[in-house]
């Protein structure tokens, strides 16, 4: 609309402060909902960054399924919640979506604590199906009168998950009335790979045909000629003869899962009618939406990846800040450093191979991707198959490094025990987004590697505290000497703006004394030296300052060191205080007959909101004044 005061008077989303709002409107209105709503998105994520391609994208679907059920009663439970913002407008938080993925505001993904509307944490990919399976059985066996319907939302790269394929094989053989919605993009992240995407890329199934199967089934069912115990095998047939009539075969009806699509997914009073149709249906069904990443906004649709979470832009130009700053001298990522190491690794060694779990761009295995297409290996959303694959690389001679986000490989933790270290194979993990993330929150906070690392055997665990570590450590992995080796970085830039051309390799369990001092004995692991640094220099204590690199095996020679000289000990971490570093130390000094006076600082025992990684490191006490202030009260406290 060219007139802004006629436009204001005219929103219709400003009167929606909740579903039953939306329900209120004629189907005919909701296609300039949608629109608003698009409007929207842009105009805040373009000052308040967060995952915009994606919410842009599945705007039509939201307001439908919003629209067709009864929400709240009526559980959505959405997968990884990156495409989830037009969720949160319509659902009353509209007028707050400005603090999203701020301390003290929105959550960037649906979050239960925050809404009666968000049904189950989604932060991490593929868990949907399994959720709101469990919640669909709850409702059959709690004997509610009034039917109860659970949609699970999820998207074409995490349906190739493999918790997605295990919760669809359980949907197919347990009595339910689930819905799940595909929404097909052709994307997550990076573009997707795999024959799973290339099937759902050329999937077509005839709208009559299932509309005929349905009613003949009821036709049927009403004269008790079948019953829903011999549903399953009535499927089947059916399943049978349009495979060999349309000559197409089904994986989800080959499952007993009906299927219904592919459907234009910005079609909004279509999927309306569609979900309308399938609602009441008994029995597990598939909703198959074809989607644009990006949709409503061109920048976005032309190159969907880098506005996925493109960060600040000018809504009206399409430029992002970054873009802007690009020329401009900045420090190297650590992602960076990874990928740029790498690739020189590899030159130099053809057994060195790259792994991702659909994250290239993200960890900056893209940089190995393109110069070595052939020896990269994007293996989807499955962390777990990355870490296992890999050992059965490394078990034949090959010298994997496996690149994914700290939060992420808690999902391969069995694989990293049974496929890797108890065989001892030489598979290097590179830990990217380790520590506190900032605005992605309590799901993306790479708080725990340190400490489930630390207890698996024969794993080295190690944190550079710049990029020259990182560097080294890569090249001490890549002998292959050294069995699993684990090297955790963080988000964000990195000390140096170029790399050396070659660097020499370390020892595994020797670290490095920083600074010498007499009063007190600062013990760090990983980029949080540099801010313990500044508190140490804050502080006016006179303290040894050691970067330990390796949390296994540690530095028995500097632990010794300052076991003996018997000033106190004070350990800083960016991981969970539980099981790391502090840990460590002191289970080495109980071991070893010393008894020193302690103070372990790290993230406590909870789970750390989303806010900027300067606010979170001040929550968590790990700021250069926090630190300051603690080793200045340890000093004079003497009890």
């Amino acid at each position: 609309m060219d007139n802004e005061t006629n436009e204001s008077a005219e929103r219709l989303l400003d009167k929606i402060n909740s579903p039953a709002d939306l329900r209120r409107l004629p189907v005919e209105a909701l296609p300039q909902v949608c629109a608003e709503i698009r409007q929207f998105l842009i105009e805040s994520c373009a000052v308040n960054p967060g995952h915009f391609a994606s919410s842009m994208g599945a705007v039509e679907l939201t307001v439908a399924l919003h629209y067709v059920f009864d929400t709240p009663y009526d559980r959505l439970v959405w997968d990884v919640g990156h495409q989830a913002y037009g969720h949160k407008i319509l659902t009353g938080r509209r007028d707050r979506f400005g603090s999203n993925r701020t301390m003290g505001g929105l959550s960037g993904f649906p979050t239960p604590s925050e809404s009666e509307y968000d049904t189950f944490t989604a932060g991490h990919a593929s868990n949907s199906i399994s959720a709101a399976l469990g919640m669909a059985v709850a409702a059959r066996l709690s004997g509610d009168e009034r039917k109860r319907n659970v949609v699970a939302i999820i998207g074409d790269a995490s349906v190739s998950g493999g918790l997605a394929f295990e919760g669809i094989n359980n949907a197919a053989n347990t009595p339910n009335n689930l819905l799940i919605v595909l929404n097909d993009n052709d994307m997550s992240i990076d573009r997707n790979v795999g024959s799973l995407n290339s099937y759902l890329a050329h999937l077509t199934t005839s709208p009559a045909y299932n509309k005929m199967r349905y009613s003949l089934y009821r036709t049927l069912k009403k004269l008790r000629l079948v019953s829903d115990r011999r549903r399953g095998a009535i499927l089947r047939f059916n399943n049978s003869l349009k495979s060999l009539l349309v000559h197409e075969q089904n994986l989800f009806e080959g499952l007993n899962i009906r299927y219904f699509g592919p459907f234009d997914g910005h079609d909004v009073t279509k999927i309306v009618r569609v979900l309308t149709d399938i609602r009441d249906m008994e029995g597990p069904r598939l909703l198959h939406l074809r989607t644009v990443k990006g949709k409503g906004y061109e920048p976005a649709e032309l190159d969907p990846a880098k506005w996925h979470a493109p960060g600040k832009f000018d809504a009206r130009t399409g430029v992002r800040d970054c873009d802007r700053d690009a020329d401009k001298p900045h420090k190297l990522k650590y992602q960076d450093v990874f990928g740029r190491t790498l690739l020189h690794l590899a030159m130099g060694d053809e057994r060195i191979v790259g792994i991702t779990a659909a994250m290239p761009s993200g960890t900056s295995m893209n940089i190995m991707q393109e110069a070595m297409p052939g020896r990269v290996f994007d293996v989807g959303i499955s962390e777990g198959h990355a870490v296992t694959f890999a050992g059965g690389l490394a078990k034949d001679g090959m010298l994997p490094f496996v690149a994914i986000y700290s939060s992420f490989l808690q999902r391969a933790y069995d694989s990293m025990i049974h496929d890797v270290a108890i065989q001892n194979l030489p598979v290097t993990l590179c830990i990217d987004r380790a520590g506190l993330v900032g605005e992605d929150g309590m799901t993306h906070h790479g708080a725990l590697d340190l400490a489930y690392l630390r207890t698996i055997p024969n794993m080295t665990v190690s944190a550079p505290a710049d990029a020259d570590t990182l560097q080294r450590l890569m090249a001490t992995a890549a002998t292959g000497k050294y069995g699993p080796f684990a090297i955790r970085y963080p988000r964000g830039n990195s000390d140096v703006s170029k790399l050396p051309d070659d660097y020499a390799h370390l020892t595994p369990g020797r670290g490095r004394i920083l600074r010498e001092g007499s009063e007190m004995n600062v013990l760090t692991i990983g980029t949080i030296a540099d801010e313990t640094a500044r508190g140490i220099a804050l502080s006016g204590v006179d303290a040894l300052h050691c970067d330990m690199i390796f949390l296994k095996p540690l530095d028995e020679e500097i632990l010794r060191h300052v076991a003996r000289n018997g000033r106190p000990i004070v350990t800083v971490e960016d991981g969970t205080l539980n099981g790391g570093l502090g840990s460590a130390v002191a289970e080495w000094m109980a071991d070893h007959g010393y008894a020193p006076r302690m103070l372990r600082l790290g993230l406590p025992d909870e789970y750390i909101t989303q806010g900027t990684p300067a606010q979170l490191k001040k929550l968590c006490g790990i700021d250069a004044d926090s630190i300051a202030r603690r080793l200045a009260e340890f000093k004079t406290d003497k009890a």
